[in-house]
């Protein structure tokens, strides 16, 4: 976007002390983004919500919601008796199926040597074999279920993937958890992005990497986006395709869930523009104080049409270009009613 920068001046209104100067500007033709504006929340690229892997009772707690965590940090324990005493026993079972291996090995040795020497017949044999693979199959398995075991224990200490926010806690002290029960939600405040829909005839004008500006109502700001996505896929009920725009990294006092509007460049054009906070809105009055030749504050009345995503606003009606306003309407507006 091209930014033309309004000139102030200073007006010293007769009678008012020189500590309280009113800032005017000049009304003048400027090129301005011509812009297709959507509605969209803001969502975090990142989130997710941590669930039980075992059973057990919730020990501790050590985060809350709003809390920032770090990776890797542990967020909250599962008591591990239970886990710890299935382990042990697990690890019982290798030992005894350790043992019968062994034993089996030794028996399946023997026969081999003992049915050369022509002691034992070929079942025997066989039989000693097939007993000696069966213990090899326990003795695996029994391993294996040791190491399931061992990592079954592991999930009593449930840790952060990655750095973030909770966003909600879903559990509490002493709550018995089965597996598959939600813990924590959290998300990544670093990356966050909006989704907006945007018509199919909208496409050609903003085109596949889309210019966005975001706008934040309730905070009053407007930030540029980083970068947007169109996704290559339409809803055949709606004719519309769904816009990705990205915020800046690490964006200060946004957060998932936040309404916004999303304003997509589509070209430039010439417009008659005055500040939009120059504009005073009463009811169904919308007006502006012009300083006359004798420099004498007029409210007049104007017709605005849409605002632009800079804080400007475009005049319909009501001004001509190198007319000058007052910055501060309700500054103005004291100072028109000293003149009378």
């Amino acid at each position: 976007m091209k930014i033309i920068l309004i000139m102030p001046f200073l007006l010293f209104i007769a009678g008012v002390q020189a500590s309280e100067p009113l800032e005017l500007v000049t009304v003048q033709f400027r090129e301005v983004t011509e812009t297709y504006s959507g509605e969209g929340l803001v969502e975090a690229t990142r989130q997710s919500t941590v669930s039980a892997q075992i059973s057990g009772r919730v020990k501790e707690i050590h985060f809350d919601v709003g809390d920032h965590v770090k990776k890797g940090q542990v967020i909250l324990r599962i008591d591990e008796r239970e886990a710890k005493e299935a382990l042990a026993g697990s690890q019982a079972q290798v030992r005894q199926a350790q043992a019968n291996l062994q034993n089996a090995k030794s028996t399946y040795e023997r026969s081999k040597q003992l049915f050369a020497e022509k002691f034992i017949s070929q079942s025997a044999l066989d039989k000693a074999e097939a007993e000696y693979k069966i213990s090899l199959a326990q003795a695996a398995e029994s391993e294996s279920d040791a190491g399931q075991a061992s990592i079954a224990r592991g999930y009593t200490t449930v840790v952060a993937p990655y750095a973030g926010v909770v966003a909600a806690r879903l559990v509490e002290l002493g709550e018995m958890v089965m597996p598959g029960k939600q813990l924590m939600t959290g998300f990544d405040p670093g990356e966050l992005r909006v989704v907006v829909s945007v018509p199919q005839y909208k496409l050609t004008e903003i085109g596949n990497k889309p210019e966005a500006m975001v706008e934040v109502p309730s905070l009053s700001r407007t930030i540029k986006a980083a970068s947007s996505t169109v996704q290559p896929l339409a809803d055949a009920r709606t004719h519309s395709t769904l816009v990705r725009v990205y915020l800046p990294a690490n964006e200060t006092g946004i957060y998932p869930g936040m309404f916004v509007r999303v304003h997509f460049a589509t070209g430039k054009s010439n417009k008659l523009v005055v500040p939009a906070k120059a504009v005073l809105h009463r009811s169904e009055v919308v007006a502006v104080y012009v300083v006359e030749n004798d420099n004498v504050l007029k409210l007049r009345q104007i017709r605005v049409g849409e605002a632009t995503p800079d804080g400007l606003v475009e005049v319909l009606s009501g001004l001509n270009a190198g007319v000058k306003i007052a910055m501060d309407p309700v500054k103005a507006g004291m100072l028109a009613n000293d003149q009378n």
